[in-house]
Order: structure tokens, then sequence, then C-alpha cells
């Protein structure tokens, strides 16, 4: 494993839409790994593969510290309620805001392995699946913002 460097805001990396993963192999277990070493030593809960120059769909969560979450070609399939809270992200050092999401929401995706998964999540989970998800299709939190936080 292998931490990687956080791509910031002003990349263009980060406002791309990713590519489906279509290869379930080694490199792609390496790249999950790389993501959660460098998820936990930035001290974040989710870390998408853009934030680290690859445009690929796949991210990862932990926001208990001991549920991991990973997400290849994750797609939300469907949605319930709706929450706000102050978020942030790896990318946008210091910036935080209001951002509306969904209470819960399904997910479904592949694993490391390419085999198919589904997850129904809510609250913190729920935000950052979506958040890391946004990620995939080049969107920031700060495009949802819908009050600054101080």
């Amino acid at each position: 494993m292998a931490l990687r460097n956080i791509l910031q805001e002003e990349d263009p990396i980060l406002r791309g839409k990713c590519y489906e993963v279509t290869i379930f192999n080694d490199h792609l277990g390496v790249l999950l790994d790389d993501l959660k070493e460098t998820m936990f030593a930035a001290d974040g809960v989710g870390l998408a593969a853009p934030q680290v120059g690859i445009p690929k769909r796949l991210c990862v969560v932990c926001v208990d510290g001991e549920t991991m979450y990973e997400l290849v070609n994750p797609v939300i399939v469907k949605t319930a309620g709706t929450q706000k809270g102050i978020e942030g992200c790896l990318s946008i050092p210091g910036k935080h805001g209001i951002v509306e999401r969904p209470k819960t929401v399904w997910v479904e995706a592949k694993d490391r392995f390419g085999k198919p998964c589904k997850y129904k999540v809510s609250d913190l989970t729920a935000v950052a699946f979506c958040h890391e998800i946004d990620h995939l299709d080049g969107t920031l939190f700060i495009d949802k913002i819908i009050s600054e936080s101080k």
C-alpha cells in the first residue's frame, strides 16, 4: 500500500467524468488499498479515485473507523428523505458548507473482484456515499452548498 497525493480543487481531473472499471485484477485491489490508506492518513471518511488523479469510477467510504465500503462503478438507484449537514472535502481543505443530501440511499456497485453488491445506508454514511459518487461525475460539494458554514 502507498499514500497517494490528493489533488486540490483547481485540478481539472476533479471536474471530469470518470471511466467505468472493466478490469478487476490485482492493480484494482492495490488502488483500493491505497485509497483507504490515503483516506485514513488524511483523517477523511471517504476518498474517490479522481481525487488521487485516477479517473475511474471507484471510491472508498468508512465513517465509523471500522465498516469499510469499497464501491466500484457505484450507482444510486433510490433515495428517501432529506438531511442537511456540514460537509468538507479532502480536495478543498479549509472550506465547509451546508449541503442537502438524501437521508437514505440504495446503491448498487461491484466489489474489487467484480461481484455485484447492494447497499442501503443512511445518515452520515449516505452523505459520504453521495459525496464520493458525485466525485465520479466531476461534481464537488461546493457545487451543492446551500449556505456557508462558519
